[in-house]
């Protein structure tokens, strides 16, 4: 191999990033130019996937996590043929297809939206686990590789420790991951914030580690030939790279290494950017130019990868045409379709909390969806996704035939390893734990929302009648930070996200149905821990009617000309229940209940719906166990909402109840005070 023209390569991906964020006047040069020797080596030599067919589904993956180092994605995939010379001039600029952090955009080579530190490589792991499941049901031929990229502020964040234990503890030799190792961050060095050993701490979770010159191309190539043959383990490649590699002066010495070379153009620091492109061999009047030795190079590289796919293309063709059967399966997989499912015929008994409704969808699923893959946070047996465990059985090292992912406790781990799962396609992931630490999940669930994963979200225990636990395990003000989110609209125009809080058994089935559903965005179930009486069917099948609840909101309760409309969702539409029977007997009154487990998707129905549901000039009387802004929209400035605004406390459920208001008798005279007024 030449090593003067691969030289020359990584010093062209040096001169692209300095030039790009010099251009734009906003970026993070140093890192890319001390990652590009890596980058060029793992994709000119090792990194499989087909050029003319990007989004094959049996390519390799790069996940990054450092997403600020865009440039270095943006400038290697330039040098393949993936972005023009436009594109990468017009880094960070309005209508760009180069935002300052990569965006999920997998024609380009983008597997994943990174920024948020840490989540990159987490969702590279879900991506493996999801090509270890589909593996172990296919056939050992799909045997591509998972790669991640990640810095000192990667490894600093939390969640890269939930990460490392479960890929460890899995044995996922199919993710490889280099460690960009420069020993500076955004503010400081490393040493002033770490003193950690973290070929020790990977080691200690099961990690194959090899540490070497992250410049050295022989040790490059020697690390990732190791990091693919190995057989029991996930690898990280500990790159000892410089901050910067390649900068200059003004007089042409040296200025590699430092802290300020990090987040800024170098052209703000102490080194030179003329002096630097022409150091790095690239002319400073046109430094978004290919060198025409790297590009004559980078031809062959792709003519070499479309002819490589194409043979392992011919292997699939042999595979399929002597198992038919599996790949029609795998083709129903990948195609994001489900099989015919039956949701009406899920049995559940009378009075079940919504938890244990869910439970029984579950265990239906699990022997109807052979592409799913449920996960909870240690919680299995309260949020009751056993319900699915018992009908499966878990992941494990060796053996990835179960479809169960315990996460242990970690949610924001958790829910990044299912946006992985997601992106890397075939596999439906679900996560599951208590509603109040939706908290930790937020960060990933806000890149569920931006990356359009359609991720499903368990979350029980819904509101304080988790009684005896306490504040800290009764969530209030949850709701109405999930339900922010389907206010707030994606960039293809949607609700980012669905969230429904059931009112019963069957409303539950039509939520799992609507979850399973939605393959454009999000999903999250809200669901009790206590037991909920079943909303009486008005006409005869009670499923018939909650699949109104598709609409986002419906009438439940309904007769001509009402005094008052009372709304609610979840638990208290029972609640509403009790007080309405009340209303009618001791005041006559004529009454109609809505049950609107999702606003977003009610907002979506033509006025006309609304209206039907909600009428302008009745008065409108909202319940809620969170925050009163839950319902304060759907009442009107005119209505009424009664709810929270403190945390819970501990005591048992019916005691909190009736001290917070929340029983039939003290809705009713609720409603009463504010009809009066």
């Amino acid at each position: 191999m030449d090593k003067e023209i691969n030289l020359q390569s990584a010093d062209n991906i040096r001169a692209l990033a300095v030039a790009m964020v010099e251009k734009a006047n906003s970026g993070h040069p140093g890192g890319p130019m001390g990652g590009a020797d890596f980058m060029h080596i793992l994709y000119s030599e090792f990194f499989n996937y087909d050029p003319s067919d990007m989004t094959w589904p049996f390519r390799d993956r790069f996940f990054m996590d450092a997403g600020h180092l865009s440039t270095l994605m943006y400038a290697q995939y330039y040098l393949l043929g993936n972005y023009g010379k436009d594109d990468v001039a017009n880094f960070r600029q309005w209508g760009s297809i180069t935002p300052g952090h990569p965006e999920v955009d997998v024609a380009r080579g983008i597997e994943n939206t990174s920024g948020p530190l840490g989540q990159g490589h987490t969702m590279g792991v879900g991506a493996a686990v999801a090509a270890k499941f589909l593996q172990a049901r296919f056939g050992n031929w799909m045997n591509h590789k998972i790669y991640g990229f990640i810095s000192d502020g990667g490894v600093q964040e939390e969640i890269s420790q939930g990460a490392g234990r479960i890929a460890g503890h899995l044995g996922l030799n199919n993710f490889i991951m280099f460690y960009d190792s420069n020993d500076v961050q955004l503010s400081t060095m490393t040493d002033q914030v770490t003193s950690e050993d973290t070929e020790m701490k990977y080691k200690a979770w099961g990690w194959k580690v090899i540490t070497i010159d992250g410049h050295d191309h022989d040790a490059i190539r020697k690390a990732l030939t190791e990091a693919n043959a190995e057989t029991e383990r996930p690898t990280l490649i500990i790159g000892k790279t410089i901050m910067g590699k390649g900068c200059v002066t003004a007089d042409g010495s040296m200025f590699e290494g430092h802290c300020e070379l990090h987040g800024q153009p170098i052209g703000h620091t102490g080194a030179d950017y003329e002096k630097t492109l022409l150091n790095l061999g690239v002319d400073p009047s046109d430094p978004f130019e290919i060198k025409a030795e790297v590009k004559e190079f980078y031809k062959g590289i792709v003519a070499r990868k479309k002819a490589d796919a194409q043979e392992k293309k011919s292997e699939i063709h042999a595979w399929r045409k002597e198992n038919k059967e599996l790949a029609t399966k795998l083709d129903l997989f990948l195609s994001g379709e489900l099989p015919k499912l039956d949701f009406e015929s899920v049995a559940h008994k009378d009075g079940l909390a919504t938890r244990a409704a869910s439970s029984n969808v579950l265990a239906y699923l699990a022997e109807n969806v052979e592409n799913m893959i449920v996960s909870s946070a240690d919680l299995s047996n309260s949020d009751k996704t056993d319900g699915f465990l018992k009908k499966s059985y878990a992941l494990k090292k060796g053996d990835f035939s179960g479809a169960f992912l315990q996460a242990g406790v970690a949610e924001l781990t958790m829910t990044s390893l299912a946006n992985g799962i997601a992106l890397h396609g075939g596999v439906i992931p679900v996560v599951a734990t208590f509603f109040v630490f939706s908290d930790y999940m937020k960060p990933a669930i806000r890149l569920s929302c931006i990356q359009e994963l359609p991720v499903k979200f368990v979350w029980t225990h819904d509101a304080f009648r988790v009684g005896e636990d306490g504040p800290t395990h009764q969530p209030v003000e949850q709701e109405a930070q999930i339900r922010l989110l389907e206010k707030l609209k994606n960039h293809s125009g949607d609700p980012s996200f669905v969230a429904l809080r059931p009112a019963d058994s069957q409303e539950t089935s039509v939520a799992w149905k609507m979850a399973m559903e939605n393959s454009k965005t999000p999903t999250g179930l809200i669901l009790s821990r206590q037991g909920i009486k079943d909303v009486p069917a008005q006409t005869g099948s009670r499923y018939a009617e909650a699949l109104e609840a598709e609409k986002g909101g419906y009438l439940v309760k309904e007769t001509p000309n009402p005094d008052v409309v009372l709304v609610a969702n979840g638990s208290e539409v029972s609640t509403l229940i009790e007080a309405a029977q009340l209303l009618e007997e001791r005041k006559n009154l004529k009454i109609n209940i809505a049950s609107i487990p999702s606003e977003g998707i009610f907002r979506l129905q033509p006025k006309a719906y609304q209206s039907s549901v909600i009428p302008e000039g009745v008065p409108v009387f909202g319940l809620t166990a969170g925050l009163p802004v839950n319902l304060e929209a759907l009442v009107g400035p005119n209505g009424k909402v009664f709810g929270l605004d403190h945390f819970g406390y501990s005591a048992p459920a019916k005691v909190l109840d009736d001290k917070f208001g929340f029983t039939g008798e003290k809705v009713y005279n609720e409603v009463l005070d504010f009809l009066k007024k």
